[in-house]
């Protein structure tokens, strides 16, 4: 969220985090980068609901939930991160909550996991579509294993499938020429 705030200066951000700890380290790192004016954390779960937090719905939402909801599926690194790897409720349980926090014609954006994406497509298309859909590549050999997906609430557009990002070279640099400008804020994700 905040290297959003940064890129889009004339915006206000509101980020939502779960954990105590983690959610008095963002507004650290919002003070410490100057964006405390435009960039609020509050403190909540999507499994108690967008109304919950009494805020109005928003132009747009993201989120990178976390890519599992079947424990038995993974084993997570170690239990203190489990709530990073493990979605209670269920990718339902973030999708509903998007819904909710975007206002009609507002953008809904969800990285994931590719396997995933048949899912997301379900739970978000009663109530938006006009999806985009961004394939992340770790090698331009390999399928994607994550997903860039951007949809509009109350969206009526046919589904638009986007160039993949290349994430890696065999044998380059670290991360493509794309990819490296994406990450170091030199260019923006193009989604058109």
């Amino acid at each position: 969220m905040l290297a959003a705030a940064v890129r889009r200066s004339g915006a206000s951000f509101t980020g939502l985090e779960r954990d105590v700890a983690a959610a008095a380290l963002a507004r650290e790192n919002s003070a410490l980068n100057g964006l405390s004016d435009r960039a609020t954390i509050l403190d909540g779960d999507v499994q108690t609901g967008f109304r919950a937090l009494g805020v109005e719905p928003f132009d747009a939402a993201m989120a990178n939930p976390p890519f599992f909801d079947d424990p038995k599926a993974l084993r997570a690194p170690s239990e203190a991160k489990t709530g990073a790897w493990m979605a209670d409720g269920g990718l339902e349980a973030w999708t509903g909550f998007l819904l909710k926090a975007v206002r009609e014609g507002g953008t809904i954006t969800i990285v994931h996991r590719a396997d995933r994406l048949a899912d997301i497509l379900a739970l978000l298309s009663p109530k938006a579509g006009s999806f985009k859909i961004r394939p992340i590549y770790p090698f331009a050999d390999q399928p994607a294993k994550r997903v860039l997906v951007r949809a509009i609430k109350t969206g009526k557009a046919p589904l638009v499938l986007l160039p993949p990002l290349v994430m890696h070279e065999r044998g380059g640099a670290k991360h493509t020429n794309e990819a490296e400008a994406i990450l170091r804020g030199e260019a923006a994700l193009p989604w058109a």
